[in-house]
């Protein structure tokens, strides 16, 4: 397996640069952004490329944009890969309710590609039964439906049964495990669906 830092030499000696055309780069970025970090002298490009030493955020944009590499494709190169950040949101779970900008450029997902002709989305309904077949698309957000860890829903936007805690048009995630009301007092609901 090819290395990050042989990956840095390969793309630099295809662009036809010298160690010294890259430092000379990286020292008008670094001016351009007061920021000394985004430097990289000829003897810290050879340890990238050499000695595996993994350069900071800031030098990895560097040769990022020297490259003409995208970010996310450097970053793989390290071990680090964006696109995995939808199976991993599940490790941390934050008690409130909230918007997450984590996902907006992940490149690619599973997702629905195809309905069922008969889905009326005025009606409530198993998500599984729903999809005929699923795809890789760019968006993020519908990845997690691809998997059989519980049973997702979507509400219909004429059905009020359940409003206004859960508003039609809703897709809900549901633990099926959880089967149990809250009885406590104030105490926060730890079973019942979960709303996208």
């Amino acid at each position: 397996m090819i290395s990050g830092g042989q990956n840095l030499r390969v793309m630099r000696e295809k662009l036809g640069l010298t160690m010294r055309d890259v430092e000379n780069a990286t020292e008008r970025l670094a001016r351009k952004y007061t920021n000394d970090e985004y430097l990289i002298p000829i003897s810290r490009l050879s340890d990238f490329e050499t000695k595996g030493v993994i350069p900071s955020i800031y030098r990895l944009y560097s040769l990022a944009v020297i490259y003409r590499r995208d970010f996310r494709e450097i970053l793989s190169w390290y071990g680090v890969d964006l696109n995995g950040a939808v199976a991993d949101l599940e490790i941390s779970t934050p008690p409130k309710s909230h918007f997450s900008h984590t996902l907006a450029t992940t490149a690619a997902i599973q997702m629905p590609v195809r309905m069922d002709p008969s889905f009326d989305p005025r009606k409530t309904l198993n998500f599984g039964r729903m999809v005929e077949q699923w795809g890789v698309v760019p968006l993020a957000y519908l990845e997690q439906f691809s998997t059989v860890n519980f049973t997702y829903g979507y509400i219909g936007s004429e059905d009020l049964t359940m409003y206004p805690i859960l508003p039609p048009g809703s897709f809900i995630q549901v633990d099926e495990a959880r089967d149990k009301v809250s009885e406590a007092a104030g105490a926060p609901n730890t079973s019942g669906p979960f709303i996208l």
